[in-house]
């Protein structure tokens, strides 16, 4: 585990912090559906601050955990954008309307931030017991990565998800939307909307999302803050990219080929790295390209397909 200075823990902090309140409690206070000009321009924003936060770390401590810290945020985007297409399959099939979508994100968001730091503590004490796991990681991102490449768990069932069985079964409902409002008050009392089993939905996602890129970010490095750091400064874009993204997801056909190629990378990475040892720089350069590579065919196939004159 890395000791860092206290000038990289303030850094670290004050910038997440104001990034917080500055997305959520000035520009998005009401939460209203991003233009496209508005989400590229957060956007860009955020993918600069996250690389300029390498930048201060590799001036504060050196080359290698800079160099961490950008293959574990590479890694974490990349896994980022493919769960954008699942919220936007929980989005169509609970008929979301678009006004509604930009409240699920930002609470989605907020949770995220919870559950990874309880996922990488979680993580960070079980490598500390018990090396043996890290093979277990592997294995379960190869997997994983096989079962993306296929197709398998693309579906959104939410009648088959046990946490959403549980809380209908729980919790009263209603069957219209009322707003943004996650309960809203009848005659029989309080009730959940189903914006609330839309949260619960995209939490669930999250919370799956996070076993396969925990263990994914760990075969990069074992210091809990580069891993913690790099995941918060991708879930932070989430909101602002899913609108950038929304209405082009068909575009990126060998996207998720690409994720599930570098899950495999990185699982078949942390069964040898007893044996041979990968450099971090070759690591970072074969995600980069596997990303590169899938967003460019994918690019070219699209210009190929389209009809003439568009």
């Amino acid at each position: 585990m890395g000791v860092h200075s206290p000038a990289v823990w303030f850094g670290f902090t004050a910038l997440v912090a104001g990034l917080l309140v500055l997305d959520l409690g000035v520009l998005n206070r009401r939460s209203h559906v991003l233009s496209f000009r508005e989400a590229i321009s957060w956007s860009t924003g955020l993918v600069t601050i996250a690389l300029l936060f390498g930048v201060f770390l590799w001036v504060q401590e050196g080359i290698k955990p800079a160099l961490e810290y950008y293959t574990g945020y590479v890694i974490e985007l990349s896994l980022s954008v493919d769960n954008l297409f699942v919220f936007l399959l929980i989005f169509q099939y609970f008929a979301v309307p678009a006004a509604l979508q930009p409240r699920i994100l930002k609470w989605g968001i907020i949770g995220a931030l919870v559950l990874r730091g309880i996922m990488i503590s979680l993580g960070a004490i079980l490598l500390a017991q018990f090396h043996w796991i890290i093979y277990v990681f592997g294995g379960i991102l190869i997997l994983t990565g096989i079962r993306m490449f296929h197709g398998t768990g693309d579906r959104i069932e939410p009648d088959r998800n046990p946490l959403v069985r549980a809380a209908r079964r729980v919790i009263p409902m209603v069957e219209a939307y009322d707003g943004q409002k996650f309960f809203t008050r009848t005659h029989k009392g309080w009730l959940a909307t189903p914006l609330f089993l839309v949260l619960l939905m995209v939490e669930w996602s999250d919370l799956i999302f996070a076993i396969d890129s925990i263990p994914a970010i760990f075969a990069v490095t074992r210091d809990p803050f580069i891993v913690y750091s790099s995941n918060v400064f991708a879930v932070l874009g989430l909101r602002a990219l899913y609108f950038v993204l929304a209405g082009m997801m068909d575009r990126f056909e060998y996207l998720k080929p690409g994720v599930a190629a570098i899950l495999v990378f990185v699982g078949v990475k942390m069964l040898i790295n007893g044996i041979l040892p990968v450099p971090i720089g070759i690591s970072l350069g074969v995600i980069v390209g596997i990303l590169g590579l899938s967003m460019v065919i994918s690019m070219r196939k699209t210009r190929a397909t389209a009809p003439e004159g568009r």
